[in-house]
Formats: C-alpha cells, sequence, structure tokens
C-alpha cells in the first residue's frame, strides 16, 4: 500500500503519476503509430485480398470466347440442347433413332444355398472379374458382385417359394453405364471354365432373361438428304457441333429442330459485371486516399490510403489498363471509358451496338482489356513479390519493430518509477531526520533560556 508524504506533506503519488505521464509520452506515440500501421494493413490485406479476385475474373474476361452467352432451344422436351463458350450459331434437324440403356439381366429363381460360387462377370470387351462370395445365399453373390467394381450392380429379388414353402430369389444385375460398351455375361464358374466353355451363361438358363440389352444412342442429321450422317453415343449426349451437343430421352420419328443463337443480353450482362466490379476497386481506392480538410481550428482527417504511393500507383495501373487503346480502337468505343473525374463507367447501348455491329472486335478489346487488367493485379498482388504484397511485409515488420520499442519502453519507465518512488521515500526519511533535528535543538535552547521571576 503506498501513502502520501507523511512528513511532508506533498502528494507523492500524484506527484509520481504526474511526471510518469510526461515519461511515457514516447511510448505513447508509439503505441499510437502502432494502431495506424495495423489499420493501414487490415486496409491493404482487404485490397489485395480484393484484387486477387479481380485477377481471376480478368483471366476469365482475356479468354478468346469470355463474352460467348448463347440461348439453346429445342422444338421437343425429348431432346435439350446444350451450348457451350466456344459455339456458334447453329441450327438443324435431329431424328432420334435409339436412346443408350444399360444392360440388364435377371438369373432364374434359386433356393437360399444355390447361390455358392465361384461366378466370373464377362464385360464387352472380354475383361473376365472372378467373384466368389462368403457364403451360398443371393444376399452374399449380391455383397459380392457390388464390391468387385466391375460395372454391374445386384439387387436380390425375391420369388416366392419352391414346393416346400421355402423362399425362392432371382438377381437382378444391371451395368452401371449406358451402351453397347456396358453389355455383360455372368457365368458360374471361374474363369478358366469360361475360356474351356464349360461354364454356364446364367442369363440363359431356364426362367432367366435379358431385361435390356445395353446400346448406344443413336442420331440422324440432315435427314432425308444425301448429307445423311448417324453419329452415336454410349451415353445419352451426343455432340453435335463445336461445343453444341444434344441429350436425347426417348426415339422421335419425325425430326426435331434445334436452336443455338447468340444471346446478346446476357453478353452485355457479363461485361457490364465485369466492368462494374473494376469501377468499384477504382472508387474503393479513391475513397481511401481523400484528406477531409477541417475548418480553422479543426483537425485535418486523412484517408487509410492517403500518400501511399503504392496505392497511387496502383489506381493509375487499373485506370491505364481499362481505357489505353486496343492497336489503336479505344474501349471507349464499347461502351468502357472514364470520365474528367475518374469514374469508369460502362455504357449497355453502346456495347449492345458494337457487338452488333462487329462482335468479334468487340471481343477482341474487351479481351485485351481483360488480359491488361490479369496482367497489373498479378504485378500487385502476386503472393511472392507483388508490389501490394511488399508494401503489405513492410508495414507488418515496422510494426513488429515499433513493438519491441515499446517493451523496452516498459521495462524503461518500470525503472524510472522505481527510481521516483526511492527518491521521495529517501526525501521523506530526510525530512523526518531533520525535523527530529530541529526538535531536539528546540528542547535544548528552551533549556538554557532563565526563567523570568
Amino acid at each position: 500500500m503506498k501513502l502520501d508524504g507523511l512528513v511532508s506533506g506533498l502528494k507523492t503519488a500524484e506527484l509520481i503519476d504526474a511526471l510518469m505521464n510526461v515519461s511515457a509520452i514516447p511510448k505513447t506515440q508509439i503505441t499510437a503509430k502502432i494502431t495506424d500501421r495495423n489499420s493501414i494493413i487490415t486496409n491493404l490485406q482487404s485490397l489485395n485480398k480484393s484484387l486477387q479476385d479481380l485477377m481471376e475474373k480478368a483471366k476469365t474476361a482475356g479468354g478468346a470466347s469470355s463474352l460467348a452467352a448463347f440461348t439453346a432451344t429445342s422444338s421437343a422436351e425429348s431432346v435439350t440442347v446444350t451450348a457451350g463458350p466456344k459455339a456458334s450459331a447453329f441450327s438443324t434437324g435431329v431424328v432420334v433413332d435409339a436412346v443408350a440403356r444399360s444392360h440388364s439381366i435377371v438369373t432364374a429363381t434359386g433356393g437360399a444355398t444355390a447361390w455358392g460360387g465361384p461366378f466370373t462377370l464377362v464385360a464387352a470387351d472380354g475383361q473376365q472379374t472372378e467373384i466368389t462370395p462368403v457364403g451360398t445365399g443371393p444376399q452374399e453373390l449380391a455383397k459380392a458382385i457390388n464390391a468387385s467394381n466391375a460395372g454391374v450392380s445386384a439387387t436380390v429379388v425375391p420369388a416366392g417359394v419352391d414346393g416346400d414353402g421355402k423362399p425362392l430369389s432371382r438377381i437382378q444385375l444391371t451395368s452401371t453405364e449406358t451402351g453397347e460398351d456396358a453389355r455383360f455375361t455372368l457365368h458360374r464358374g471361374t474363369a478358366a471354365d469360361v475360356d474351356a466353355g464349360v461354364s454356364t451363361d446364367l442369363s440363359t438358363q431356364t426362367g432367366a432373361a435379358i431385361i435390356s440389352q445395353g446400346s448406344d444412342a443413336r442420331i440422324r442429321l440432315f435427314a432425308g438428304t444425301s448429307a445423311e450422317q448417324t453419329l452415336t453415343s454410349a451415353s445419352n449426349t451426343i455432340a453435335v457441333g463445336e461445343d453444341i451437343s444434344v441429350t436425347v430421352s426417348q426415339v422421335s420419328v419425325d425430326p426435331v429442330t434445334v436452336n443455338v443463337a447468340l444471346d446478346a443480353k446476357a453478353q452485355s450482362t457479363t461485361a457490364a459485371a465485369f466492368i462494374k466490379e473494376v469501377a468499384t476497386l477504382l472508387t474503393r481506392i479513391d475513397n481511401g486516399s481523400k484528406a477531409t480538410v477541417g475548418k480553422v481550428g479543426e483537425t485535418t482527417t486523412l484517408g487509410v490510403f492517403t500518400g501511399d504511393s503504392a496505392v497511387r500507383t496502383l489506381r493509375t495501373a487499373l485506370a491505364n489498363a481499362v481505357q489505353h487503346p486496343v492497336d489503336g480502337v479505344s474501349p471507349s468505343t464499347i461502351g468502357i471509358s472514364i470520365d474528367d473525374k475518374g469514374v469508369l463507367a460502362f455504357d449497355a447501348d453502346k456495347f449492345a451496338k458494337a457487338l452488333a455491329d462487329d462482335p468479334q472486335a468487340t471481343q477482341k478489346v474487351f479481351s485485351a482489356v481483360g488480359t491488361r487488367l490479369e496482367g497489373v493485379t498479378d504485378q500487385y498482388s502476386d503472393k511472392y513479390d507483388g508490389l501490394l504484397t511488399q508494401r503489405i511485409t513492410g508495414q507488418e515488420t515496422e510494426v513488429k519493430t515499433l513493438k519491441t520499442q515499446v517493451e523496452r519502453w516498459d521495462i524503461r519507465l518500470e525503472q524510472r518509477r522505481a527510481t521516483l518512488e526511492r527518491t521521495y521515500a529517501q526525501l521523506e526519511v530526510q525530512l523526518s531526520k531533520m525535523q527530529s533535528q530541529s526538535s531536539w535543538l528546540e528542547s535544548q535552547l528552551a533549556g538554557l533560556t532563565p526563567k523570568s521571576s
């Protein structure tokens, strides 16, 4: 417990606290600087993350078909059309002669102990898979088939009871893929028995059946003309053009018309969304770089990026990537422009007109803008040597140095307080001694003075 000066009457604790506050001014300034630097680091990291996100989008925008957008339609629900970014306008008639099917068989009935192995699955290409169930029941065989990864699934199907009232079962086997190559046979016997021709094909036994033959989907283009062409696929999806495919679900007698057309609205939406992303980033940098000048006697508030050369050059590089001409053609001709106040804008009507007049030239300019933005974002946000990354690293290093200085100041101030407390304690001791000596002298002097009569 600390007490103020008992002898001097001074408020020692208050004096020491006041002196310590003065001594701690450098530490307070360093602490404030750390808070400021941490705020800068947080904002720079957020800006860097936004740059990395923009880089991925710019990479996509820089592609040769980044604006590609199509509407795909079909005259029948049984045929659906899909068009990718490399597609082009397309229209044709499709006759569906067959749809792809999986291969499926069901065995003859058997009792509870009729399913002991070995068995051999033979694929369409002749590949053999031996299967030996752990028991003689139908469940054990189905489980062994499913675990063989041979491209066939097995299910036990109840088949009533025999004359003695005992349960009977069948096993239905279905290929996991469709197409002719998915066909298979299940033999009772080993692979050697199959090769020797002494195994039993379970699908040929009395009471067994082939439920469906594995078959390919088959369509015809240009049906009825000299250019008629048949296309097949193991699945129900068939490519009919570059990055254009149809998926069929049932046979059709008459041709089904499929159309692929450019979607101008979707193209404009894609471009607008990308440019808006860049504009938002530029606005964020501008707002963070503003300085609010106060009135006379008021404080001037600086933005978090004010005076930051790395952010300033980033802003310039982004603006140049968007507005500089591409082979002599200004991006403003396709609706991408920056006004006299530095605000990036997108004119959807101008873009749509440019796209309608010359889609290839419009794509070329847009792709070039995307490629340049990708280069800028990579230059500044690369996680190893990006200019903004290095700026963040520099700030973090400075904060570490400042924290070390604070720790040293803590030790120094602790020593300073201890010195002040010792000094004031010694003052009280000396004053106490002087007070004792004064009292003694007064008593001695009082003894020497004669009493008056």
